[in-house]
């Protein structure tokens, strides 16, 4: 692009005076104010606050405020409305200095309207100043700035929390809004003792009839675990809108319990009751994962009849997603294929499809086929590809893709720097994996675990403990994910000492009942040797699991005391546990090593006949070398001629 190119001013000349601010710089676009009213003034102030020209409505602003000429709280409320669409928070601070200069900052009507400006804009101290400088007796200010606190989400919970004291011990008359962001921060907090409070108070208030409100409180009572709860509400409802059927659904699919969701879908149906697009967004993920297929081609249909479903993207992604995930993948690439308009969420939900049925090339493929129909990837695409380079060891095409999200301002976003931090440890460059790490200023715990992956990975176990002693004298704590990594390294590096300084950790934040963690820390303990310890720790577990039968099994293996591993297979059979193929696989690794031909045999015909579990070549060939090294030919020549068949 060319530019004009200024000649320099001679010395002698002087330099010309500032430009005067005139009418016509203040409506570039309307009459001079000589020839309008105030009211024609507004009008044009608010014509421009609807096509979010913000820069000339405050330009007209100020020229007004030069004049003395007061403006009214409507046109005031048009612009802050403006800035909401626009989530221009410099122009809303404009405003608000406006407001204060025409002496309506009192005025309850704009205080509510700049609440909700500020919190929209992601702003919510300016909104709790605005309550510092003089609290406001009715109750619409407030409900904007609990709702913004609602919208704003973590941490900022308990400030809405603590909206709602504050609001209580004013003595202000909450209304149903109120307590529906109040109800909602709850559900977000997961704090169900003051949810329960909550609801004993509409109860005592006779609020507890609304409808909306019923449908929070059984959000609430969902996202804090609490399932009977939430369907005696929903019970006690009368007449049930789709509103409470959907947040039904939405809470039996959140809680993992597919069946109830599809259930309760039916019920709705059954009650003459259709379904919506939220609804159908809700239940698509719920089929995929239930691998139901049939019921996945009905919803299908029926989206494919109700016309206006089938051209909503979020659906087609949905459908996409479904298909996919039940292993149709010709289905799923003929929803996508058939759609008009494809946009980053549909190729997103196929490139997602490809990664689930094991075709990663054609995953990594589908981003160059995306962007040369000019359609450029997300942050959800980003991070749904860079895994794909880590499993394939795809070191070049997982460098462009962080020079993309370089490029696009996705960093730092820790689903991606993370993600980029295993792919360079996976592909080797670990130096990237380090560098990646310490250029984050705020590290959560998923960065953390990250670092401490990419050091295993590569088999730096030192840097990877001196990594976890950094992080706990930080202020993140592990959670359950970063306890089992760390329990890992334990075993690799028999470090005893650091093991029982990590089961503290878990015994004081009541780790113990997760199962891979529990697991974890038998085989820590039978790692270094104390197996008397590995038993105790098993033993204490009250709810036990494949997971942790298969970790006892293997303790006694690192011990050498193969007689009682294998005893123990068999007991965990006998007391109704079901093995899972990891521990068919430790323990003939055991009869392997121990010689334990009729045990061998006994366990690899449990394993395909009654489990149904399907044979590796690894474990054939275990079984056919165990029975060749003791002399047991005819045997294995049986196994040799199955195998062949199979595969």
């Amino acid at each position: 692009m060319l530019r004009r190119t200024r000649t320099p001013a001679s010395p002698g000349k002087r330099r010309r005076k500032r430009p005067v601010f005139t009418k016509k710089d203040a409506f570039p676009e309307s009459l001079p104010l000589h020839s309008k009213n105030p009211r024609a003034v507004y009008s044009d102030i608010q014509r421009f606050a609807r096509q979010n020209k913000l820069s000339q409505a405050l330009t007209i602003l100020d020229y007004m405020d030069q004049q003395g000429i007061p403006v009214n709280p409507t046109t005031f409320a048009a612009l802050i409305a403006a800035c909401v669409r626009t989530k221009s928070l410099d122009h809303g601070k404009q405003v608000h200095a406006f407001i204060r200069i025409n002496g309506l900052d009192k005025n309850e009507f704009l205080r509510t309207k700049l609440v909700h400006m500020y919190t929209s804009c992601g702003s919510v101290d300016d909104a709790n100043n605005l309550f510092d400088e003089s609290p406001s007796r009715s109750v619409y200010p407030w409900n904007a700035l609990l709702r913004g606190n609602v919208i704003s989400g973590g941490r900022r919970y308990r400030d809405a929390l603590s909206t709602y004291y504050q609001m209580r011990a004013l003595g202000i008359e909450m209304n149903v809004y109120s307590f529906s962001s109040v109800i909602k921060s709850l559900a977000g907090a997961s704090a169900l003792l003051q949810g329960l409070k909550t609801h004993a108070l509409l109860i005592k208030n006779g609020l507890v009839g609304s409808a909306m409100l019923r449908t929070s409180l059984i959000d609430m009572y969902f996202k804090c675990g609490k399932i009977k709860l939430a369907r005696q509400v929903f019970e006690e409802i009368v007449e049930r809108d789709i509103v409470a059927w959907g947040a039904m659904i939405s809470g039996f699919a959140h809680n993992r319990l597919q069946w109830q969701a599809l259930d309760y879908t039916r019920r709705m149906v059954d009650e003459g009751i259709k379904l919506n697009s939220v609804i159908l967004t809700i239940i698509l993920p719920v089929i995929g994962e239930l691998l139901a297929r049939k019921l996945g081609r009905e919803v299908h249909a029926y989206a494919v009849k109700t016309k206006r479903y089938a051209k909503q993207t979020f659906i087609q992604s949905g459908l996409i997603d479904m298909y996919c995930k039940c292993g149709d993948m010709e289905n799923g690439r003929r929803v996508f294929y058939r759609l008009k308009e494809r946009n980053a969420i549909c190729w997103t939900a196929l490139i997602s499809g490809y990664v689930a049925n094991g075709r990663l090339e054609q995953a990594l493929r589908s981003i160059i086929w995306m962007q040369q129909e000019g359609i450029r990837p997300d942050v959800v695409t980003v991070a749904t590809v860079v895994p794909i380079c880590a499993e394939l060891r795809a070191l070049k095409p997982g460098k462009e893709i962080h020079a993309y999200a370089v490029k696009n301002c996705f960093l730092p976003n820790v689903s991606i720097v993370s993600s980029l931090m295993m792919m360079y440890s996976k592909c080797g460059v670990l130096d990237y994996s380090v560098r990646l790490f310490e250029g984050m200023e705020q590290r959560n715990v998923i960065l953390w675990t990250a670092m401490i992956d990419s050091y295993v990975e590569n088999r730096h176990l030192d840097e990877a403990l001196s990594v976890i002693r950094s992080m706990v004298l930080s202020k993140h704590r592990p959670d359950s994910v970063a306890i089992g990594r760390m329990l890992c390294i334990c075993n690799e590096l028999k470090s005893l000492k650091f093991g029982k300084e990590i089961h503290g950790q878990v015994l004081k934040r009541n780790f113990e009942s997760v199962h891979f963690v529990s697991a974890e820390i038998v085989k820590m303990y039978g790692r270094c040797g104390v197996i008397d310890d590995a038993k105790l720790v098993f033993d204490t577990i009250r709810v036990k699991g494949s997971m942790t039968w298969t970790a006892i099994i293997e303790a006694y293996r690192d011990n050498g005391l193969y007689e009682d591993a294998i005893d123990l297979f068999y007991e965990m059979r006998d007391k109704g546990f079901t093995p899972n193929n990891f521990t068919f696989q430790v323990a003939l690794s055991i009869c392997n090593e121990a010689g334990f031909v009729d045990d061998a045999c006994r366990i690899f015909n449990l394993m395909t006949r009654s489990y149904n579990v399907k044979a590796s070549e690894e474990q054939y060939s275990l079984i056919i070398g165990l029975l060749t090294r003791f002399g047991r030919v005819e045997a294995a020549q049986r196994y040799m001629q199955l195998s062949s068949s199979l595969s």
